[in-house]
This record gives C-alpha cells, sequence and structure tokens, in this order.
C-alpha cells in the first residue's frame, strides 16, 4: 500500500480550504497549490478587500490551529504592506481506520478543520 505524499495530503486540505471560502462567497484571483509557498490563497470578499490564505496540513497527532509563529511575523509584514488580511486554515488529516496509521492512497481519511482564523 502506497502512502499519500505531504503535497496530495496539502492537496486535500486545499480543496476543503478552497470549498469553505467558495461558500462564504470569496472571489479567487490566484491560488498556488505548491507545498510551503504562501499564501496558497489570493482573494477577495464582498466588500473587495484583499486576503492572504494560508494553508497547513498536519497529521494526526499535531494540531492543525498551531503554527509557526515566526514565519508568521515575516507573512504578516507582507500582507500589511499589500494592505491584505491574512486568514490562516489549519487542516488535520488521519486515518479514518486507525489515527496511527498513515493515509493510504486506498485508505477513507478524517478531516479535522475548524475553519479560518483571522491573523490580520
Amino acid at each position: 500500500m502506497e502512502e499519500l505524499s505531504l503535497q496530495e495530503l496539502h492537496q486535500i486540505a486545499m480543496n476543503h480550504v478552497g470549498k469553505d471560502l467558495e461558500s462564504k462567497d470569496f472571489e479567487f484571483i490566484a491560488i498556488n497549490s505548491q507545498l510551503r509557498k504562501h499564501p496558497q490563497f489570493i482573494c477577495v470578499d464582498k466588500a473587495n478587500t484583499l486576503h492572504f490564505v494560508m494553508v497547513q496540513v498536519v497529521l494526526y497527532p499535531e494540531n492543525p490551529n498551531e503554527y509557526d509563529v515566526v514565519f508568521m511575523e515575516t507573512f504578516l509584514k507582507h500582507a500589511k504592506e499589500k494592505k491584505a488580511k491574512v486568514l490562516f486554515a489549519g487542516v488535520g488529516i488521519a486515518n479514518a481506520t486507525d489515527f496511527e496509521l498513515p493515509i493510504y492512497r486506498t485508505s477513507d481519511y478524517i478531516i479535522n478543520y475548524d475553519g479560518f482564523k483571522v491573523l490580520l
């Protein structure tokens, strides 16, 4: 059985967050699905406010809502320069059969996503 790569897990998280943003009427300007290239989504809301969305995927038992504070400071500085709001979307993924097992291509998975958080 082949495990999903980190890039494939990131893509699952991107799809999940993208659907959430769409459901909240965000309009996408740009999408970057490369791992560790931020922001993943550049979008505007109904008021035409620019948003940078950072998507982070982690495997169980890591907490999807924790992020690298030092990196985030750099990211927030960049967003301020562009007059953009920053949304953080942490997505946890686990094997649905056994949280301790890896996520295989043939296995079902569970997503832990509490929505995005406004950081700026």
